[in-house]
C-alpha cells in the first residue's frame, strides 16, 4: 500500500469521511479525513496530497474559502479538487466549474462508482 494515491477529505460529516476512507482503501487510495476548513487547510499542507474532496458547506470556514487558499498557496495550488456537497444549485456548480476551475462538482447522495470514476479522471495525467 505504500504507493496508494493520498485523497484528503474536508467533509464536516465524519461517518461520510469513514465511508470514503474504506470504500477508497479497496481501491487503493489512502485517505486522510479532516472535519473542519481550517483543519483541512492544515491537513493539506501536512500531506500534499494527489486529490481533495472538498465539502462546501462547513460550519467555520466553507468550502469557497478553503478552496480560494488553497489555489493561493503555491505548495497545494496544484492539487485537483472535486467538490462534493449536498447543495447541488446550479449556481454552485457553475462557480465550482467554471469561475473557480474545480475539476468536478459531485452531488451527495452520489454513487460511489461515479464518484471512483471522477477521481480516476481528475488523477489521470493531461
Amino acid at each position: 500500500m505504500c504507493d496508494a494515491r493520498r485523497l484528503v477529505c474536508i467533509e464536516d460529516d465524519l461517518e461520510l469521511v469513514d465511508i470514503l476512507k474504506i470504500i477508497l482503501k479497496h481501491r487503493g487510495y489512502k485517505v486522510t479525513g479532516a472535519t473542519t476548513g481550517y483543519e483541512g487547510l492544515e491537513t493539506l499542507r501536512r500531506v500534499k496530497p494527489d486529490l481533495v474532496l472538498l465539502d462546501l458547506m462547513m460550519p467555520d470556514m466553507d468550502g469557497w474559502e478553503v478552496y480560494r487558499q488553497m489555489k493561493a498557496d503555491a505548495d497545494l495550488c496544484h492539487i485537483p479538487v472535486i467538490i462534493v456537497t449536498a447543495d447541488g444549485q446550479s449556481l454552485n456548480r457553475f462557480l465550482a466549474l467554471k469561475v473557480t476551475k474545480a475539476d468536478d462538482f459531485v452531488v451527495k447522495p452520489f454513487d460511489v462508482h461515479e464518484l471512483v470514476q471522477r477521481i480516476e479522471k481528475a488523477l489521470k495525467p493531461d
